[in-house]
């Protein structure tokens, strides 16, 4: 125990040296500190399991645990916020060590689901983000189509058509779209096993065309006051406004910010290298020295000290990149607070802004599109298709002038 001197305070450092369950409370201070967490975090994590597991002992190392077991042991009346963060992060801690015991999957269509998961891994070679998404589909379906007394071969187009109905009252069309293909290939995968009737996975799909809705962009001035209304004086706003200055001055996809990395940045060439998985390409952009000075302070006053290698790295423990999500949040809640007017919008207003204001320089749609890392002119005239002025200028103007229809 005498590597974790630092951990523990050291006025009670032999409250932890001598636990019954030190060997526990030095494992788990370990994997606390090489997921970087911040040390006072570390010390309030490890005094709530001595806590918690020392009424307990002895607890054998190897023990496993259930939700369940950690719901009953790690528990305090009067802290229950912060046995509750414990609880979760003891979580992932014995997730890590291979000691979690997850419930019994109830319901009468386990098997069935789990089978379908395989063939979507094994015989279509899906992501796992993919499967899930998938799998919940069917499950779902499965819960609210069938009454509880019904069997699978009964479903009818009926019951699949209702239930997409359902589900459009909820989603969008995007994602009622997905659901419905989701949806398809479960119950194709249900006729190919003779689980229902066949031609059941043969339905009308919900229909989205390219167009409908108009862009996103966010005019420049309304840019230019979010960024100024980013409170830089700590941590979290140094780093969105980072964030947000390069999605609005390169036109950078949300996707694309948790690839950046500090390699990404080279200083002495003055470029930004930004992988784009959409396309799977890399983009090297120009660093202007406003970005350069943007990102100098952020890494000055705002990254956290990690030896990860992200340029933008959560703030808060488990340590790894910030998501899209999490970007995404981050944007609603400056938006909210700045009071401008812009209920609806999106991070990806910020690329369709800097589109719009590159086609008001006269910059080339071709140029545009290569900096938008697009691969057809197509792709990119979705970004430009209110740009009212310019399509004023290419209208042809009437023969005989204005009174010719008089």
């Amino acid at each position: 125990m005498a590597t974790h001197n630092h951990i523990y305070p050291r006025k009670r450092y032999y409250w932890y040296e001598g636990s019954p369950v030190a060997d526990w409370l030095g494992d788990f201070s370990d994997w606390l500190e090489k997921s970087s967490y911040r040390e006072s975090v570390i010390r309030l994590h490890v005094a709530a399991l001595r806590f918690s597991l020392e009424p307990h002992a002895p607890v054998p190392r190897e023990r496993c645990f259930s939700q369940a077991d950690l719901q009953e042991i790690i528990v305090c009346a009067q802290r229950p916020r912060e046995f509750r963060h414990t609880r979760s992060a003891f979580e992932r801690f014995l997730r890590s060590c291979g000691q979690w015991i997850d419930p019994p999957r109830a319901g009468r269509y386990v098997d069935l689901i789990d089978s379908f998961r395989q063939y979507l891994v094994e015989t279509r070679g899906l992501a796992p983000s993919t499967v899930d998404q998938h799998t919940r589909v069917a499950g779902l379906f499965l819960n609210t189509a069938l009454p509880p007394s019904g069997q699978l071969a009964d479903i009818s187009t009926a019951d699949v058509e209702h239930f997409i109905a359902a589900r459009a009252k909820q989603l969008g069309r995007g994602s009622l779209q997905m659901t419905a293909a989701y949806l398809r290939s479960f119950l194709h995968f249900c006729t190919d096993h003779d689980e229902v009737a066949a031609g059941i996975d043969v339905f009308d799909m919900p229909r989205r065309y390219r167009g409908e809705r108009p862009p996103r962009a966010i005019p420049w001035t309304l840019v230019e006051q979010l960024l100024d209304s980013i409170d830089r004086s700590t941590p979290v706003g140094l780093r969105d406004h980072a964030i947000f200055y390069l999605m609005a001055h390169y036109g950078l996809r949300t996707g694309e910010i948790p690839l950046l990395i500090l390699e990404s940045v080279d200083w002495q060439a003055r470029t930004l290298r930004v992988e784009q998985a959409k396309t799977r390409s890399m983009l090297v952009l120009p660093l202007t020295d406003p970005a350069a000075g943007v990102l100098q302070r952020y890494l000055r006053e705002g990254r956290p000290v990690t030896h990860r290698p992200e340029l933008f790295p959560r703030l808060i423990a488990p340590a790894g990149a910030l998501t899209r999500g999490a970007i995404a949040e981050a944007f609603r809640r400056h938006v909210r607070r700045s009071g401008l007017p812009l209920k609806g919008a999106s991070p990806y207003g910020l690329r369709h802004g800097f589109a719009m204001r590159l086609l008001e320089r006269d910059v080339g749609i071709k140029a545009i599109g290569d900096l938008l890392g697009h691969r057809s002119l197509e792709a990119t005239s979705a970004y430009l298709r209110l740009q009212i002025d310019a399509l004023r200028d290419v209208a042809l103007p009437l023969p005989g002038g204005c009174h010719a229809h008089r």
